[in-house]
């Protein structure tokens, strides 16, 4: 097996990554804040945040930050650990239905649903487990979909570099469902197309046939 080697300073500016992740007392400064600006919130919004139900709210959304933000401290060499391999395979690899959840950089409100991706090697194919791993990078940041559904492309692309990457996520967003137009059926389809992708519209349709079949014809 070739020894993987990943430039991580470009993925950072790429992507937005830190990877070498925050000094323990810059952390606890850093949830302590939150923490702050939680009571400050239900202070101003006509709550008690003394009162028993609320006392431990603002550690607990604190901490709930701190897992579902994840995905700008996650280091992408320790994500892939090694697991890019050596193959003679060119024919297309699909990954579908891998759940996500999000948060609109908006209203930071979640929204969720399933990512399908696709990519033909050229040379080099990733492990199975860390496609969806690299969709959690990506979910797991204030993010818009449009975006999300680029940067897991880019990414595959800038890793393994293969003859191309197609990307389509899924989702369904709590801005639209609980305020403004309140349509609870919405849901919304963004996709991402790379090399032979974008440029062959018979491998394009090849991959939109494969992720429109749904394993219990639900």
């Amino acid at each position: 097996m070739e020894t993987f080697v990943m430039d991580v300073e470009r993925l950072e500016e790429l992507f937005q990554i830190s990877p070498n992740g925050t000094a323990p007392a810059e952390k606890d400064e850093k949830k302590a804040a939150i923490e702050e600006s939680v009571r400050t919130l239900l202070l101003n919004v006509g709550e008690n945040p003394d009162r028993e139900g609320l006392q431990r709210t603002p550690d607990r959304v604190a901490r709930m930050y701190d897992e579902l933000l994840a995905g700008y401290h996650t280091d992408p060499v320790k994500m892939i650990n090694d697991a890019l391999f050596t193959v003679d395979y060119s024919e297309m690899v699909i990954v579908k239905d891998i759940d996500y959840y999000s948060l609109c950089e908006h209203h930071m409100l979640p929204f969720y649903g399933k990512v399908h991706v696709a990519y033909i090697p050229n040379g080099k194919v990733i492990g199975l487990s860390k496609i969806p791993r690299i969709v959690d990078m990506f979910a797991r940041r204030l993010q818009v979909q449009e975006r999300m559904t680029e940067q897991i492309a880019d990414f595959i692309n800038e890793v393994i570099n293969p003859q191309g990457v197609a990307v389509v996520a899924e989702g369904v967003h709590m801005c639209s469902m609980m305020r403004g137009v309140k349509k609870a059926n919405a849901s919304m389809v963004t996709s991402a197309v790379r090399g032979i992708f974008k440029d062959d519209p018979k491998t394009r349709a090849e991959f939109m046939e494969h992720i429109g079949r749904r394993r219990f014809d639900d």
